[in-house]
């Protein structure tokens, strides 16, 4: 053991003796400079380069052999060069690109990874490109993790189609989710919003472990995950995506982008879908996935000044579901039926305002949503309303140098719900008014942001949550990271566990509704090496979320009864993962992953595991592109653990206790022929065919006191297989 210690301690420690050199690009205009994003910052005589990113940050490892010369180049800009000594270890560089009057086309071409750990942010950041979202078929956001380690996607029952997300083992109500820094799936979008999102819509999503940053908000306790959707200036001028798969459900994707003059641009994005398979194949008289709808419809605008730039569009959609026995239909309700109707409307608007001062900007987000929600699990009935006011303001500036950076600014939060769960009501009113700092320090080897936030709640009172974030560069080629943090969130019983009515159990409400507080603390270490010339990736990371006040959900403690109760420092998360990732070959990708999860909460006195969450995870991702890059090839494969399965009454009447679902695999593959504009695809999903037996217990008596469809822990579908195209015209630019 001792000698293994000793190997990992090398293999992170070990490494060049080469330096790393950091620096920010921007750009000048007339009246103040930005960042420059895509400038490319190349070694002349080591050959080697990168380029910055959309904050204009660039990081590069210096080679051995110096003296070089470092070459700074951008598209309409004049070209800069900098001699590079050893003397120039570890130093920061800013560096401002001139425009030229006479602009030059200038290409680079480079291949960028569909997914990798960002090493230029502080907190420890995945990014997922389009193109890992292209691996899979990728439907909507439930379907964009299906190649992620780090993010859990699990279905909440056997008769809704109900999807939830978990991270590090813990419900996606305590992962935050924003639309482009706006939050969204919240309150009655929690349970079945995941859907509502076309995967054809998203150009990036960026997974935060931890909680995040104090200026995105108290509700970040287990992670944030951000969606950043196409650019009406950088998406294509036309964009079809076409869909079917064996079970009967279709589906047709159209976007449309336009560059209306140097500062509007303008984009439509809309989405389509159906399942008409009254799909059966297990036998139950239970349709083994929903029927049903979606339409959805989003128009959004952008306008880029030199002195201000502005974003703003509404989204709207509608979702109808209907399960239930296959006997089950709206004109002709025989039998048990489920049926789920959501209609929604928000309009968002961003406004950011730049002054002379290099990095000193203001900005606002502003957001307005209106959702409504009802439906019906046999008898058992849910409806609900909700309209919610969010605005955030936020002031960018720099203390001296770009090393150091403040953040502060103001939120407020408007909420109004009306919940009707069965038997029981709530009508809930929320204003939430809070202020948070931020500061960063950015140095050769140390990065740090420290933040506050303080959030007067209406009801509950004030919460002041703070945080820190901090990364070490180890080595040139090793990050350290390591965070702390608070968050908070006013739970909502009963759409958080909506699809706990789909069996004959009494809710039995909490007596108190109390804050969920949570501490989390977490450490991770990321090293990118070479392997036999090839480069490759490994990532350890470990977080300890603890509780105040959960409001855990308990299904054993009563056998006709479902009970919320709150508890006190008596709940705890402990998440592991390994990640590695290596390029076997040029345009051949193989990553694997390990994640134990340590999730338990105290149930009548004595500290269980959760149910359904399960305690290992095995995955594996292998992607190849041939050199013409007119084939892709993608296979995806993660065993699931065991996990531990609530207390049932079997036929004999004898309690089933600490009962643990067996270890089963999912194996997904695609392939992607690509030909002009033109991309077509065949994929398989759960390709080794497997299915948990009898998923619902009771199915035979719907309306009895056995009937229970929430025992799900593993897939109900058998393997499927679909087919697409996409079809892609770029917009025309200048050069």
């Amino acid at each position: 053991m001792k000698l293994y210690l000793l190997g990992m301690l090398l293999f992170f420690t070990a490494s060049t003796t080469n330096a790393q050199l950091k620096g920010i690009v921007l750009r000048q205009d007339s009246t103040k400079n930005f960042p420059l994003e895509n400038a490319k910052i190349r070694l002349i005589r080591a050959n080697q380069g990168v380029f910055s990113n959309k904050e204009g940050r660039f990081e590069l490892v210096l080679p051995k052999q110096l003296p070089d010369t470092l070459v700074i180049s951008a598209m309409g800009y004049i070209s800069d060069s900098i001699p590079v000594t050893k003397e120039d270890r570890f130093i920061s560089l800013t560096i401002l690109m001139i425009p030229i009057s006479t602009k030059q086309e200038i290409v680079y071409q480079l291949r960028q990874k569909s997914h990798q750990i960002s090493k230029m942010k502080t907190l420890h950041v995945e990014e997922i490109n389009a193109g890992e979202l292209r691996k899979a078929a990728c439907c909507n956001l439930s379907e964009s993790f299906e190649t992620n380690a780090s993010v859990d996607v699990n279905i909440t029952d056997a008769v809704s189609g109900a999807k939830k997300i978990q991270m590090m083992g813990l419900d996606g109500v305590y992962t935050q989710i924003q639309l482009e820094n706006i939050p969204y799936l919240r309150g009655l979008e929690s349970s079945f919003g995941l859907q509502s999102i076309p995967g054809t819509w998203i150009e990036s999503i960026q997974i935060t472990k931890g909680t995040g940053n104090v200026v995105n908000g108290y509700e970040s306790m287990a992670g944030l995950v951000n969606l950043e959707i196409k650019k009406p200036s950088e998406m294509e001028a036309l964009y079809v995506n076409a869909y079917q798969n064996r079970f009967g459900r279709s589906e047709l994707n159209v976007n449309s982008g336009k560059k209306l003059n140097e500062k509007w641009s303008t984009g439509l994005l809309g989405h389509a879908s159906s399942m008409l398979g009254n799909i059966d194949h297990n036998g139950d008289g239970f349709r083994d996935i929903p029927m049903g709808d979606n339409l959805a419809l989003m128009n959004r605008w952008q306008f880029q000044g030199k002195k201000m730039e502005a974003q703003f569009g509404v989204n709207a959609y509608q979702d109808r579901k209907l399960g239930g026995q296959n006997t089950y239909f709206r004109d002709s309700p025989v039998g048990y039926g489920v049926h789920m109707n959501a209609r929604h409307v928000d309009l968002y608007a961003k406004t950011g305002f730049f002054s002379k001062k290099p990095l000193r900007s203001f900005g606002v987000v502003y957001n307005l949503k209106y959702q409504e929600m009802n439906g019906a699990f046999g008898h058992r009935t849910f409806e609900g309303k909700e309209k919610r006011a969010y605005v955030n303001a936020i002031y960018d500036d720099i203390l001296g140098t770009s090393d150091h950076k403040i953040k502060v600014g103001a939120s407020f939060v408007g909420l109004m719900i009306e919940q009707k769960a069965d038997l029981l009501q709530q009508v809930r009113t929320e204003i939430v008014p809070g202020i948070f700092a931020e500061y960063t320090y950015s140095g050769a080897r140390m990065n740090a942001v420290i933040g506050g936030r303080y959030d007067q709640h209406l009801t509950y009172g004030g919460q002041f949550s703070p945080r820190i974030h901090a990364k070490y560069a180890l080595t040139q080629r090793a990050d350290l990271r390591v965070t702390a943090g608070k968050g908070w969130r006013v739970p909502n019983y009963m759409i958080d566990n909506v699809s706990l009515l789909a069996n004959s159990k009494t809710w039995i409400a909490p007596t108190e509704i109390k804050p969920e507080i949570s501490w989390n603390a977490g450490v991770s270490l990321v090293k990118d090496f070479t392997l036999f010339e090839k480069t490759g990736n490994l990532s350890l990371d470990f977080y300890h979320t603890l509780f105040q006040n959960q409001l855990i959900v308990d299904r054993d403690a009563a056998l006709d009864a479902i009970v919320f109760q709150n508890l006190a420092h008596s709940s705890y998360s402990n998440s592991f993962q390994v990640e590695w990732s290596y390029a076997l070959r040029k345009n051949f990708d193989v990553r694997l992953a390990y994640k134990h999860l340590d999730v338990k909460a105290m149930y009548d006195g004595v500290m269980r595991q959760q149910v359904m969450i399960p305690k290992n995870r095995g995955f594996i991702n292998v992607a190849y592109r041939t050199r013409n890059k007119r084939w892709e090839f993608d296979a995806t494969c993660t065993v699931y653990g065991s996990s531990r399965l609530p207390v049932i009454l079997e036929a004999s009447g004898i309690e089933q206790h600490d009962e643990q679902s067996p270890v089963y695999p999912m194996v997904n593959a695609q392939i992607t022929h690509i030909y002009k504009k033109w991309n077509f695809y065949l994929g398989g999903e759960n390709l080794a065919n497997f299915k948990q037996v009898n998923p619902i217990i009771d199915a035979q008596n719907p309306f009895g006191s056995q009937f229970d469809a929430n025992r799900v822990w593993g897939p109900i579908m058998g393997w499927n297989v679909y087919a697409g195209m996409r079809f892609a015209i770029k917009q025309k630019t200048d050069n």
